[in-house]
């Protein structure tokens, strides 16, 4: 397999505002070629680490470095990333072409040279013969594409994106996404996209940067930060999940017996990793994985009436309330079987799509403890 190589290093990398410590101890390597989105809610920390890679704000410790070489020093023009924000920062009063063409003018690139490569831009971005018109006789979605051909233009190694998407309705939204995803993997430049859109990062990405209060809660590809989110956040912030609270009862093999609040269910226990005997964790199962029965399932105790079922197009959502209150949501297509409003029924799962991910107030209180009784 061949080996990829590093594009962009953040290495140890924090970022204070007065006293509000917004990315803290930050390690992220992206590769050349990659589609890496920085994925969180607002004041995550996830649009602060893209200003400073693109030279916008000074990290307050740490080390970035671009091919190689430490940038925290240089100018925002002397570093070999551009960056395309939300709000497009045309020049109303230039017209496409001049828009597109100001970056190459700044560096007194050929006259020739600059129609050359204006042309080859707009014809990637699907605007031929825009070169004469003004931002403001464009839709949304046009002036996109005309940032992203000014940024694209000076052929920078990484090309930043701050929500490029985010003014555009949810239509455009999406063919703009395909677009993007397309250009980047015919161009092979880096992209580092910044969004809070969940559907939007697991479209696109190559792998996704999970931002929690300025922390890096999971760095891994769609599929797996989906299917396996290694902390309760991840597994709340990334699509829908029933989130119950758990002990540990008895592993066998790697099958985990694991206690509710309201019965017992089984689980995979995660490879490598040890639990202690009654230790809190919590388990995650998607909607579409929660199973249902009439019958009674070896290994599982959890009871519940369905109250209300929700019609999402072609998907059915149920939810069932189960003896401590807490809703549990199932999904399923419409041409699918679905439990009736009123049922009482049994839930289950198949263990191999539970995941278990230990608590982090028990590990807390396990270095309170440790460290109480002398340990480090």
């Amino acid at each position: 397999m061949e080996e990829r190589r590093a594009i962009v290093e953040i290495k140890n990398v924090n970022k204070i505002f007065g006293e509000n410590h917004v990315v803290h101890d930050l390690d992220l390597t992206i590769y050349e070629g990659e589609f890496l989105t920085m994925l969180g809610p607002s004041g995550c920390g996830k649009t602060t680490i893209l200003r400073m890679i693109g030279g916008f704000e000074e990290p307050s410790g740490g080390q970035i470095l671009v091919e190689g070489e430490r940038v925290e020093e240089k100018e925002p023009f002397e570093r070999n990333v551009n960056t395309v924000f939300q709000s497009y920062a045309l020049f109303p009063h230039m017209d496409i072409f001049n828009n597109v063409a100001y970056g190459l003018k700044m560096k007194k690139v050929k006259k020739e040279e600059i129609s050359r490569r204006v042309k080859e831009m707009l014809a990637l971005v699907q605007l031929n013969g825009f070169e004469k018109r003004y931002p403001s006789q464009l839709s949304g979605g046009q002036k996109q594409r005309v940032a992203i051909a000014r940024a694209l233009i000076n052929r920078p190694k990484v090309l930043l994106l701050d929500e490029p998407l985010g003014a555009l309705d949810l239509k455009l939204r999406k063919e703009m996404q395909l677009e993007l995803k397309n250009l980047q993997k015919k161009l092979g430049i880096t992209f580092v996209y910044v969004t809070h859109d969940q559907e939007e990062a697991l479209a696109m990405s190559d792998r996704i940067a999970v931002m929690n209060q300025g922390y890096l809660d999971q760095l891994d590809t769609p599929e797996k930060v989906y299917e396996k989110p290694v902390t309760r956040f991840v597994a709340d912030f990334i699509g829908e999940s029933n989130i119950f609270e758990a002990t540990m009862s008895e592993i066998t093999g790697n099958t985990a017996s694991i206690g509710l609040e309201v019965g017992y269910a089984l689980g995979l226990a995660e490879e490598g990793v040890t639990y202690a005997p009654s230790e809190m964790v919590y388990a995650c199962v998607r909607p579409e994985k929660v199973l249902f029965s009439q019958e009674t399932i070896e290994g599982f105790n959890i009871k519940g009436v369905v109250r209300e079922q929700i019609y999402v197009g072609n998907i059915i959502k149920s939810n069932v309330i189960i003896a401590n209150g807490q809703t549990v949501k199932i999904s399923r297509l419409d041409i699918d079987e679905v439990p009736k409003v009123g049922e009482r029924i049994n839930l289950y799962w198949n263990s191999d799509d539970v995941v278990i991910m230990k608590s982090r107030g028990y590990q807390i209180r396990s270095v309170i403890e440790n460290a109480s009784l002398g340990g480090n």
